[in-house]
């Protein structure tokens, strides 16, 4: 899953970028209200982690600018401002959560797990679709009773597929979550990693099969139903 880091402290984004990047998750860096805002508008995003006291203005104007257009974003509000009054200003501008500096890492990245697995946002720790089994906060795929090891974005495509099974993920979805703003995307390096977790799942064993519906993007189903849906 890619996560927005909106944080002007480079020295800070750097270290929330790579501890982000040890559990698992794709992240883009940015430093100002305008550049979030034009991200968010491109990039589809599972989380957006957000400092308040930006160069060019105040997070919660772009936090008010996300809920005024009903965008449902977790977004995770990380500050210097610690007071109770600064805490209920930033959850009543849409923040679902608020953590002040200095903070844990660690405590960080589980509250992001936390705020993916509530209702309407991206649910559950475990997905499974046929004999594929995701832990989706330790990245593990269990093929029927044997553990099998998958590249980052592999694994980022997967769950992408798991967690919409039978239904089409588009294309445009997988691309922005393996390679983001800065990436440099190739005209078929989505159907690359497409291609290798076909063969990977198949070379194991798996029951499912990954469909590409051509126009529209990718789809995976136990193999009983895509034989059904054909």
């Amino acid at each position: 899953m890619r996560v927005l880091v909106v944080e002007d402290n480079i020295e800070l984004a750097t270290l929330l970028g790579e501890g982000l990047g040890r559990a698992g998750y794709e992240v883009d860096l940015l430093d100002t209200v305008r550049e979030a805002e034009l991200a968010l508008k491109t990039i589809h995003y599972a989380a957006l982690i957000l400092d308040l006291g930006l160069p060019d203005g105040d997070g919660t104007t772009l936090l008010r600018m996300l809920r005024h257009s009903n965008n449902s974003l977790p977004v995770l509000v990380l500050t210097a401002r610690s007071g109770v009054e600064d805490r209920v200003a930033g959850l009543r501008s849409g923040a679902d959560d608020y953590l002040t500096k200095p903070f844990s890492l660690e405590e960080l990245v589980a509250r992001i797990a936390a705020l993916l697995r509530r209702p309407g946002n991206l649910l559950g720790r475990s997905l499974q679709v046929g004999n594929v089994v995701l832990n989706t906060e330790t990245r593990e795929v269990s093929i029927g009773d044997k553990k099998q090891h998958l590249s980052n974005r592999e694994a980022i495509v997967l769950e992408l597929l798991m967690r919409r099974a039978g239904n089409v993920v588009a294309k445009k979805l997988v691309e922005d979550q393996i390679f983001g703003i800065a990436g440099t995307v190739g005209s078929n390096a989505v159907e690359v990693y497409v291609h290798r977790l076909r063969k990977e799942l198949a070379d194991a064993g798996a029951d499912v099969a990954i469909s590409t519906v051509r126009g529209l993007g990718y789809l995976i189903a136990p193999k009983a139903a895509e034989k059904a849906r054909k």
